[in-house]
């Protein structure tokens, strides 16, 4: 049985730590940010709709020019990003659907060899960017997870850990739905500010019920 999860969160929340316990729990992982890299890879069709609706300079040594694109999207407001997300989503949900149907596949030869716990499979959509989306998505989720921290917090470790300034993380912060819309969606809220082994615990435990209680 399929258990299919959305795993979002706030810029610096503790989203890919989350993440990566999910995955050494056995979960299978799709990260949309991977994806979205992939829909625009050199020479696919992604890119060359992005530099016909940007411009030129929306392509630098044949990859796509991700700075040129950061300052149009936060110059431009909104107008810019809807125009980048008409392009690259559609080809990220295909890549998604395609992602699962392949650990559909790997499940159903490998079904013989499975233990019942082990038949069913966890599957956790990775997106920043749910609350946006999610009416979007051609998928429906047993589960919304979303990982949460101080707005203070996440400023901290941008500056620390992603050379930012205290503005230029704020203004990242401000770009993204609001603490309090991820947390309606979600019918389960993971603190990260809690120590580390903590959280993993409370992953963990989350992570076993799925598996003994999938329809629940």
């Amino acid at each position: 049985m399929l258990i299919r999860i959305g795993l979002t969160g706030g810029i610096a929340a503790g989203k890919s730590t989350v993440a990566a316990r999910f995955k050494e729990n056995g979960a299978c992982v799709i990260d949309y940010d991977v994806l979205a890299r992939q829909a625009v890879i050199p020479g696919s069709a992604g890119l060359h709709s992005i530099v016909q609706e940007f411009g030129d300079q929306a392509i630098i040594d044949g990859h796509m020019n991700r700075s040129w694109i950061a300052q149009q999207i936060f110059a431009s407001g909104d107008s810019a990003r809807k125009r980048l997300s008409a392009i690259i989503h559609p080809e990220v949900y295909r890549l998604a659907q395609n992602a699962e149907q392949e650990v559909i596949g790997l499940n159903t030869k490998g079904q013989n060899l499975r233990t019942n716990s082990d038949a069913v499979q966890v599957i956790v959509h990775d997106i920043p960017l749910l609350a946006e989306v999610i009416d979007e998505l051609p998928f429906d989720f047993h589960h919304i997870v979303t990982v949460e921290a101080p707005i203070e917090v996440r400023i901290q470790r941008m500056v620390q850990e992603r050379d930012m300034d205290e503005e230029q993380a704020l203004a990242r912060i401000q770009h993204q739905p609001s603490e309090s819309v991820r947390r309606a969606m979600a019918d389960t809220v993971i603190d990260s500010t809690m120590p580390l082994e903590q959280m993993y615990e409370s992953i963990d435990k989350l992570y076993a019920s799925w598996k003994q209680n999938p329809v629940a």
